[in-house]
């Protein structure tokens, strides 16, 4: 039997999925944004509000899924893959009371606590973004301010790194949100660890590294993420095999928690002087994370899909032994004042070796326009990060106006920054 597959979601994560299903399946994609390289992959794309389970579970149920994929974080809050059961179309996601691990900061600190999951940081949590503030004021020490809910990865902001004390208190005040986490700032290098999960089996991914930072040299705002890369190996240059070990025991303490979860539990955790430390879980594949790790996994995604649907072993991962990176272009303004709105041309024609990744952009009759979000993404391969990092600048050549990316990421020099500041950390 052909299965047919209903991936959820139009960004980058949702292409990457889609290229890797594509030819092994049926697929049949919705998204609120026409994302052309889904569309292109997907035997029917059809637009609609994805965090709206009935109209999720309509299609579904109109295309005879088989099973589906949810990809972004706002279908999962949402509860689509609750709906999607209820109507015998089995989700690879978790359901709403599990992937509160991502969506709700508090119930993470608070899952991590009662359940002994090593690698937790010291942390408060607050109902009153007035209380909040006034102990980040208050507080010995450099805290990281997070609201509780869904931002996008773009609502934290730590003091002594990106604003003053004063300045993060104030953001607490204004920002709307009442619900807050101040956790002690942690000081290292940012690695993420991912695994497939299901029916209790954790399946690792190689070791990944964000660049969270909107501007050259990890300056400016966060983002939803600039890009990223990964190694040759499962870890990376500056991070040990026993610390790529300890990152894994966390997430699989995670669904020793939560024997129900099912999906992609992602971790982030910064490499200290004690250890890895938990920054936070997703419930979902990164991005740019899933741009790296899915191009180069040779163990087929359906395989994983079906496996976990029907009670299955997760079969175990293979991966070719080359190195990624990955580079968002995104509008000028990104991520305080984009720019959207504009009309882009990508040549498709130098993609020979590198990937073409769209993400928030919109397909019309006229052509392909820009969001106020992240644009499109390259993934460059290589026998080494720089070499990776060299395929994905020449794939992404001279940029359409009202574009700009990353140019330092993946390059020997801020590599060997981050080689050099963790030996610093772990005192080497």
């Amino acid at each position: 039997m052909t299965e047919r597959v209903l991936l959820v979601g139009g960004g980058g994560r949702e292409h990457a999925i889609a290229d890797a299903l594509a030819g092994d399946c049926q697929l049949y994609a919705c998204a609120g944004n026409r994302n052309p390289g889904v569309d292109a992959l997907a035997d029917d794309f059809r637009q609609l509000d994805t965090s709206a389970p009935d109209a999720v579970v309509d299609y579904a149920v109109d295309v005879e899924a088989t099973l589906a994929v949810v990809g972004p974080e706002g279908p999962l809050a949402a509860g689509v893959v609750d709906a999607l059961d209820a109507e015998d179309v089995y989700a690879f996601g978790p359901e709403q009371a599990d992937a509160r691990i991502e969506t709700d900061k508090t119930f993470q600190r608070a899952f991590m606590a009662d359940h002994d999951v090593p690698g937790q940081a010291d942390y408060e949590t607050f109902d009153d973004s007035d209380a909040a503030a006034d102990y980040v004021e208050s507080v010995d020490g450099d805290v990281a301010v997070k609201p509780a809910g869904l931002t996008g990865g773009k609502g934290v902001r730590v003091t002594g790194d990106q604003v003053s004390k004063a300045e993060a208190a104030d953001y607490v005040r204004t920002a709307g949100h009442q619900e807050w986490v101040v956790e002690e700032r942690l000081v290292g290098e940012e690695v993420t660890v991912q695994a497939f999960v299901a029916n209790g089996d954790v399946r690792p991914t190689p070791a990944a590294h964000d660049h969270g930072r909107a501007y050259e040299g990890d300056e400016g705002p966060n983002t939803g993420g600039m890009g990223s890369y990964t190694d040759t190996e499962w870890t990376l240059p500056f991070m040990t095999d026993d610390e790529y070990d300890a990152c894994v025991d966390t997430l699989e303490a995670v669904v020793d928690g939560l024997p129900s979860y099912r999906g992609v539990l992602y971790g982030q955790f910064m490499l200290t002087a004690d250890g890895p430390k938990v920054v936070e879980f997703n419930a979902r594949f990164g991005d740019p994370e899933a741009l790296n790790t899915l191009p180069t996994m040779e163990t087929p995604l359906l395989d994983v899909l079906t496996a976990a649907r029907d009670g299955d072993p997760l079969p175990d991962l293979e991966f070719a032994d080359v190195a990624t990176v990955c580079k968002y272009a995104v509008p000028e303004g990104y991520p305080t004042n984009p720019e959207g709105g504009t009309r882009v041309t990508v040549d498709e024609s130098a993609f020979e070796d590198a990937n073409l990744f769209y993400a928030s952009v919109d397909a019309r009759e006229d052509g392909v326009y820009t969001t106020t979000s992240r644009s499109y993404a390259v993934t460059g391969f290589g026998s080494s990060i720089p070499d990776a990092e060299a395929e994905a600048t020449a794939a992404l050549g001279d940029l359409p106006e009202g574009l700009r990316v990353r140019t330092d990421i993946g390059t020997r020099e801020l590599l060997d920054e981050r080689v050099r500041h963790m030996r610093r950390v772990r005192g080497d």
